[in-house]
């Protein structure tokens, strides 16, 4: 079966292949009756834009990969589709993998993962050490996602965690909580995103006066509603329970508020509890979750602008660190 090539849309819509080029990148002004036209061209045509050739014309695919290590996440799955609609405005096809958190898959994919059309590579690394990092063979354009503290060559894009988890330890701290658990504290220190948050709980408690208790914070093995209601149920178990709890994750915090509601504890009267994320179901559960909200649109366009600008540009031009904005969401869990 012959490919169908831009010059065969041109001919069917009756328009040159300037508009029918214009409307597929959809960067130029066209009467919307001659979209319509060239549209309905390309979808009987099956046309679809040949990225090699693209690729040859000006040494762009106009594809980029993003790897996360969990897509099922909620977090990861409203991030991938921000990076996604960032990228559609630009122009820009986005290529999803999910590393299930592997240093090799990580790896992998910050070698442009042997893909030559891939112009550059939004990584969200988990396990991947730096040194190997800074080892990796194929050097395609890369930014880092979150919190991982990296010294390689890399832009990185993240929000600032530890101030964020001072300000939702304090807001329990301002709703008259004293007894304030955290569930999200993990013994490997690779997982930075962890160190930092318990960080800044630490702070916010230490600024009022308080000094950590060990028995407030029990140790995960992940963030999840599983691993959120075991901690639960062990500090419920304390002779003297928690009045708030600060959960890492929405989903920690999920898996806490029913731990809470087996045992009869009522949400906020018994015990306060915020999580961290703001994912969609934290808007529509009973009660609705306090939480702090990453700015995932902000994150993803600055992702965004920032590979591109280095495929674009020098790639050994000095490298940023981008802080994306956070905000405070206060709901019925908190009171």
């Amino acid at each position: 079966m012959a490919v169908t090539r831009l010059k065969d849309v041109a001919e069917r819509a009756g328009v040159s292949i300037k508009t029918v080029s214009n409307v597929v990148r959809g960067n130029a002004r066209v009467s919307e009756p001659t979209r319509q036209r060239v549209l309905k061209a390309i979808a009987e045509l099956d046309y679809r834009p040949n990225a090699s050739a693209r690729h040859l014309r000006t040494g762009r695919s106009g594809v980029i990969a993003l790897a996360v290590p969990e897509l099922v996440q909620p977090y990861f799955a409203e991030l991938a589709t921000a990076v996604i609609s960032a990228a559609r405005e630009r122009d820009v096809s986005v290529l999803i993998e999910d590393t299930g958190g592997d240093p090799a898959a990580e790896l992998r994919v910050a070698c442009g993962m042997s893909d030559p059309l891939i112009d550059g590579v939004l990584l969200s690394p988990q396990r991947l050490d730096q040194a190997t990092l800074a080892r990796r063979e194929r050097r395609v354009p890369l930014v880092l996602l979150g919190e991982r503290d990296y010294e390689v060559p890399a832009d990185h894009v993240l929000i600032d965690n530890v101030m964020a988890a001072q300000e939702a330890t304090a807001h329990l701290l301002a709703c008259g909580r004293r007894r304030i658990a955290a569930v999200g504290f993990q013994a490997d220190p690779l997982f930075t995103t962890s160190q930092q948050r318990a960080r800044g709980y630490v702070r916010a408690l230490e600024s009022a006066g308080l000094r950590h208790e060990p028995e407030l914070t029990p140790y995960v093995p992940a963030f999840t509603r599983a691993d959120g209601m075991t901690a639960m149920r062990s500090l419920l178990a304390l002779r003297e329970p928690p009045d708030a709890v600060f959960c890492f994750s929405d989903l920690l915090a999920s898996g806490v508020v029913r731990a809470a509601y087996d045992a009869g504890r009522k949400i906020p009267g018994d015990v306060a509890v915020i999580g961290f994320d703001d994912v969609e179901e934290t808007r529509y559960c009973v009660p609705s979750l306090s939480t702090v909200a990453p700015d995932k649109t902000r994150l993803a366009n600055l992702a965004v602008e920032a590979l591109l600008a280095r495929v674009a540009g020098d790639p050994e031009a000095p490298h940023t660190t981008l802080h994306a904005p956070h905000r405070l969401v206060t709901r019925e869990s908190t009171g």
